[in-house]
């Protein structure tokens, strides 16, 4: 893809596999709740959808039903605790930041995680003075699929948005990326969520694994 002047990732299932402490989180609420734990293979799809899919697997609740907000506070505050004991970059991401790094591209992180995770988390995976910008879920008045996040990693990048490369592994991701017109590779390695075909939702490409995306660099 000519005239790509910066790569922007999505963090969980995109740039870290954060679904294991995640998960664990989650159970430990469900085990305050007397229930017992939920497979890592039903809870690790819905992670990229972040506390709220997970809560909605959890247990079958939703923003604006009865007791969500407690739980989602619970769930959070015990996913701070333990933040990256198994997190770790998915295999292949360092090969490709080394990549990035040889082209001289700048890369940043959009994500819908919250501030006090995201920089943390970074901090945690050593990877944190790399990043050429870090956008949270709370950076911007809206989170995606809304194109503003994205929108405020190019402005900080000083890069217009049509010259950056986003890649997630959520069908929000694409359509972020679609409405702030830039282009947009799906994650294959990552979670996928419950949006279907990720081939269906109108990406320039669906990459198998992170040294793929070099090919479009």
């Amino acid at each position: 893809m000519n005239g790509v002047r910066a790569v922007l990732f999505d963090l969980d299932g995109t740039f870290a596999d954060t679904a294991a402490d995640l998960a664990r989180a989650l159970n430990q609420v469900r085990a305050e709740q007397g229930l017992a734990p939920l497979p890592p293979e039903v809870a690790r799809p819905h992670t990229s959808s972040g506390a709220r899919g997970l809560l909605k697997a959890g247990f079958g609740v939703a923003p604006g039903s009865e007791g969500y907000g407690a739980l989602r506070q619970r769930f959070l505050d015990l996913y701070e605790k333990e933040l990256c004991v198994e997190t770790r970059l998915f295999d292949g991401v360092p090969e490709l930041l080394a990549g990035i790094a040889v082209r001289k591209l700048p890369w940043g992180i959009v994500t819908n995680k919250g501030k006090r995770f995201t920089g943390p988390l970074l901090r945690f995976l050593a990877v944190d003075h790399l990043a050429a910008c870090v956008v949270s879920g709370d950076s911007t008045p809206h989170s995606k699929p809304h194109p503003e996040p994205l929108l405020f990693a190019a402005s900080l990048l000083a890069l217009p948005p049509a010259d950056c490369i986003y890649i997630g592994d959520d069908l929000r991701d694409v359509q972020a990326a679609r409405a702030a017109g830039m282009r947009v590779v799906v994650a294959g390695w990552g979670y996928l969520g419950d949006g279907g075909d990720p081939r269906a939702w109108g990406a320039d490409a669906v990459a198998a694994h992170p040294r793929e995306v070099l090919n479009f660099l």
